[in-house]
């Protein structure tokens, strides 16, 4: 008789025939993508827990863009990584010392106040931007390493699902992690709380990688020596991927537009608690999630990521609007667009991990995986993000909004402006893995669990 297991992933694994060793690796990837998750909530260059920190040391506007930029522009380093990677196939020794290095920089980020002085220029919030990008830069191989090697583990057949069941497990356990990690941040003594918070985050990180090292290291393609211009070449050359490409990373430009400033506008602005901001915005978020994700798993496997990228895409950028309607103390705006945003950005965040195990190229994976991530970071997240900053300190020397209509709001609906004519130039030159169409997805998501 067959040993039962409580994996929410075993009518998948049975489905497939996936053996023993595979699953127990399945099963270390999914636990690394959950501490990894926790650590990314409290270090990522726009997170609450680094905000909170760059506000305590006098951070400005135009600060607030460089730390999230600086995570962009260290992808650059995906790209000798990635060759490296395929050259080498040593993906587990890479993770387990240059990703587990770059984790460990994150503990360091909480005594800067304590080793760096202050200055006329701030050398606080400088220090804080190197060091995220210090890590930033050598934890582009884990980037490189972990997504192929995800690919290699996991059938295709049901790759759109096994990813939508992560998603949801993720989320669920980012509640109940963004909880604590928010009520420390309100409640620990301020000289104190973030060191705490960031040895914590820290930690997380360092877990994350450990668990790589219990997984079992599986390549479909022999080791390839491939030089910088051939890859970009190969990559370039391929239309479907290339088209997705280019969408993804003028998506995430017109993105940058509101994620950057959104945390610094909700505590700066609006005078909201670092929980009330994880209650209602990254908890809302996970919620709706978590009630959504595997739909947009089987929407993806029935109808096409083309498809998902459309409706999630307009209503994503609608819920936006919400933050119009903000003003200080008033927490319901926020609440909105998380908890009804999270509903449409869970499909288009899904459809953007598939699309790329879909379109990449199995043999040169990695170095499609890096180009990816490179391009979309610098020229969408990075650009996108000091982009942001220009206009918004533009919209501030010009005094063309003010009062209730303040700049914050006008980038945000700027924001909405440049994704609406992204989504119409676009969205038309992606393929579609399904021959369906956006209506065809319209009318069978809210049946697709009962099919």
């Amino acid at each position: 008789m067959a040993k039962k297991t409580l994996s929410p992933f075993r009518a998948l694994y049975e489905e497939e025939k996936v053996l023993p060793v595979i699953r127990r690796s399945l099963t270390f990837m999914l636990f690394g993508n959950i501490f990894g998750n926790l650590w990314g909530t409290i270090c990522s260059g726009g997170s609450t827990a680094v905000v909170g920190l760059a506000t305590s040391m006098n951070a400005e506007d135009f600060h607030f863009s460089m730390l999230t930029a600086v995570t962009q522009i260290a992808a650059l380093f995906q790209i000798p990584f990635s060759l490296l990677v395929n050259r080498t196939h040593k993906r587990k020794r890479y993770m387990l010392t240059i990703g587990l290095a770059s984790r460990f920089l994150w503990i360091l980020v909480g005594m800067i106040p304590f080793f760096v002085p202050e200055g006329t220029i701030n050398f606080r919030v400088y220090s804080l931007v190197f060091l995220i990008g210090l890590s930033a830069s050598m934890g582009s191989v884990i980037n490189v390493s972990w997504f192929p090697w995800l690919s290699d583990l996991l059938p295709d057949k049901i790759q759109s699902r096994w990813l939508g069941g992560l998603h949801m497990i993720v989320s669920a356990v980012n509640i109940v992690g963004g909880i604590v990690i928010a009520l420390l941040l309100d409640y620990l003594p301020p000289e104190t709380k973030y060191v705490i918070i960031f040895l914590m985050g820290g930690s997380f990180g360092i877990i994350d990688m450990i668990c790589f090292g219990f997984c079992k290291e599986v390549y479909h393609a022999e080791p390839k020596k491939l030089k910088i211009l051939e890859g970009f070449s190969a990559v370039f050359r391929d239309k479907p991927f290339r088209s997705f490409l280019i969408y993804w990373t003028v998506f995430n430009f017109t993105s940058l537009f509101q994620t950057v400033y959104m945390n610094p506008y909700s505590m700066n602005v609006m005078g909201l608690s670092f929980t009330q901001i994880m209650i209602f915005c990254n908890i809302a978020g996970a919620v709706s999630a978590i009630l959504t994700v595997q739909r947009w798993g089987k929407a993806i496997y029935r109808y096409g990521t083309k498809n998902v990228f459309l409706i999630g895409g307009i209503g994503s950028t609608v819920c936006t609007l919400f933050y119009v309607f903000s003003s200080p103390g008033n927490i319901w705006p926020t609440f909105l667009r998380h908890i009804v945003g999270a509903l449409f950005w869970s499909g288009t965040n899904l459809a953007a991990s598939n699309a790329q195990l879909t379109f990449s190229k199995e043999e040169i994976r990695p170095t499609y995986i890096a180009i990816f991530s490179c391009v979309t970071s610098l020229l969408g997240s990075a650009l996108g993000s000091l982009a942001a900053g220009g206009v918004l300190e533009l919209f501030k020397a010009t005094g063309w909004f003010t009062g209730w209509f303040d700049s914050y709001k006008a980038l945000f609906v700027f924001s909405v402006i440049l994704r609406f004519v992204t989504l119409a130039i676009f969205w038309p030159t992606l393929s579609n893995e399904r021959n369906r169409k956006p209506m065809d997805l319209v009318r069978g998501i809210l049946r697709i669990n009962r099919e």
